[in-house]
């Protein structure tokens, strides 16, 4: 569709401002309404009714051209966020450096923004944008807007499909290219780095020259987002089913070590079971995704810091009780990393919780492992075990063990049980006797 659509436009220029927009009529697209969301189409005629322009934008679009189902739909709009608000009895706005629209419908969120116009936005030192709540039109607003891909709109009136900076002919390139001097674009906002990361892995994309290359000058820019939002886009980029791809290219344009600065480091030193341990962990979160299977942020983090948790522990070892040293590894790793990104602590404690456990899924004897089995925790840190010798760790078989446990009868778990080596000479116990000895008799 896409490549015998772009035979039928005009051919775009260099500029990614077109002067006039190309309308794709409805029967030269494969935007249908049937698959777009009824709120938001409830939501665009609501707006149309009472006389204001709204066309559903961004990667709703561009996926349904792409032939595959958008996860959310967005729809743009030249009524303002108060007015926005005063059609809708769900609405709620938010959002400070640019305000947004959420309007609700069941568990259902149609974003709603003004169309954005330019101006000369407050910036920081670094160039970040601070506020930008200036409006404009919606050919201003497709100028704004980060990719070509994602500034294609679709119109009820019609059922076109309006393109103002050729992402119809990028689409058919599978490109991504930003719109806008790059380098600009980034310095206003860092995270949009991430973003080019994150949709090119997505999508299979390949990054436009002009829109790779300023990448790894700037990844240090990343320092300046606040560490609550870098968590927010660190969820997205790992669980959009492509984590793999993601992690390979955060690597290749340096941005990964700005996100985890101690992995990065670590994994420079050419530990191979470290490497394999993250790369094995993004493999099995998109084999998880895609099998509709739920993930926990908790596993990903206790697997991407493991490794130089484990690293510091050795260290420390020496200068410390273990079980100390466990503790102040596991302590300074965190920190170090909540310095970047701010990991919240319903993910930290049961991430604490998996690493804890490891020691303990070694000991196994008597009642010990059945009191395990019944552990809140016990299938994460079960899984976290068998990553770690996925990726080559040398357990001794902890893995294999507590797969056959789990399943067992009773009889054959008492002779796993019965089975288990000894992992170092035992302790003598003395038995203590509370009762003072009588005193000895004189002669």
């Amino acid at each position: 569709m896409l490549k015998r659509l772009f035979k039928l436009i005009t051919p775009r220029s260099n500029s990614n401002t077109p002067k006039q927009p190309i309308v794709i009529p409805r029967d030269q697209h494969s935007v249908s309404r049937k698959l777009v969301s009824h709120a938001a189409i409830k939501v665009m005629k609501q707006l149309g009714d009472h006389g204001y322009e709204a066309y559903l934008v961004g990667g709703g679009v561009r996926d349904l051209l792409l032939g595959q189902q958008p996860k959310d739909f967005d729809v743009a709009t030249n009524a303002k966020p108060e007015q926005i608000k005063g059609l809708f009895r769900s609405a709620r706005i938010i959002g400070r450096r640019f305000k947004i629209v959420h309007v609700r419908f069941g568990r259902e969120i149609i974003e709603v923004t003004t169309f954005r116009g330019h101006h000369e936005a407050a910036r920081s030192e670094h160039g970040m944008v601070l506020r930008d709540n200036v409006y404009g039109s919606v050919q201003s607003d497709a100028v704004r807007r980060d990719f070509t891909v994602n500034a294609l709109y679709y119109s009820l009136d019609g059922f076109a499909v309006h393109d103002f900076t050729g992402g119809i002919h990028d689409l058919e390139k599978r490109t991504l290219r930003m719109i806008g001097d790059p380098t600009t674009r980034y310095q206003e906002d860092p995270v949009r780095m991430l973003r080019a990361i994150r949709f090119a892995a997505k999508l299979g994309f390949t990054l436009a020259p002009e829109t790779a290359a300023p990448i790894p000058k700037l990844a240090n820019l990343l320092s300046n987002v606040p560490p609550a939002r870098l968590f927010e886009e660190v969820l997205k980029l790992f669980l959009a089913g492509s984590a793999t791809a993601t992690f390979h290219l955060l690597r290749e344009y340096k941005l990964f070590g700005q996100l985890f600065p101690m992995v990065e480091a670590h994994l420079q030193t050419g530990d191979p079971i470290a490497l394999a341990m993250v790369e094995q962990c993004m493999c099995n979160t998109d084999k998880r995704i895609r099998a509709g299977k739920s993930i926990t942020p908790a596993f990903i983090f206790a697997a991407l810091l493991w490794p130089p948790q484990q690293a510091l522990l050795g260290q420390l070892m020496g200068t410390m009780p273990k079980g100390q040293a466990f503790n102040e590894a596991c302590q300074q790793v965190i920190s170090a990393q909540l310095a970047r990104i701010a990991i919240p602590k319903r993910f930290l404690i049961p991430m604490r919780e998996i690493w804890d456990m490891q020691h303990r899924l070694t000991l196994r004897g008597g009642q010990r492992a059945y009191t395990m089995l019944e552990h809140p925790r016990f299938r994460a840190a079960y899984d976290f075990v068998l990553l770690r010798e996925e990726a080559g760790e040398q357990l001794d078989g902890l893995g294999n063990w507590w797969t056959q446990f789990q399943t067992a009868d009773e009889a054959l778990r008492a002779k796993l049980i019965d089975n288990i080596k000894p992992s170092g000479p035992r302790k003598s116990r003395r038995r203590r006797n509370n009762r003072k000895s009588p005193a000895p008799k004189p002669d």
